[in-house]
């Protein structure tokens, strides 16, 4: 059960990475941004395609690594993900953000996939 978890975790995080990569301003179209410049894609790629790889291949890698290692990895993409929903609900308190989506449905899933890595660590 634990791996099926790192692996669903992973799957997301692959998924933000490659849509990233190849629609960047998809990305930050769901918040009413816009991309218009080169340097602004790459940005976009950079942060969410580039990390959400990352870290789709940090938890691939754990799966077969020593237990040591495993949980070290777990524990960071843990941290990353909660960090990523703490800063998403401080955000969305702030600015009085009472849309469902994206924020609060983007919360939801980082610190569900939080909690189901600190569960399978």
């Amino acid at each position: 059960m634990a791996d099926a978890v790192l692996i669903a975790v992973a799957i997301l995080f692959g998924l933000m990475g490659l849509g990233a990569l190849a629609r960047p301003a998809l990305v930050l179209a769901q918040f009413g941004l816009s991309v218009d410049t080169g340097p602004g894609r790459t940005e976009v790629r950079a942060v969410y395609g580039g990390f959400g790889l990352a870290m789709a291949a940090a938890l691939v890698a754990a799966v077969s690594s020593s237990d040591d290692l495993r949980r070290g990895v777990v524990i960071a993409v843990a941290a990353a993900l909660a960090g990523m929903a703490a800063g998403r609900l401080a955000g969305a308190l702030a600015e009085r953000d009472r849309r469902v989506f994206p924020t609060w449905v983007y919360l939801a899933i980082e610190a569900a996939g939080a909690a189901a890595l600190v569960a399978a660590a």
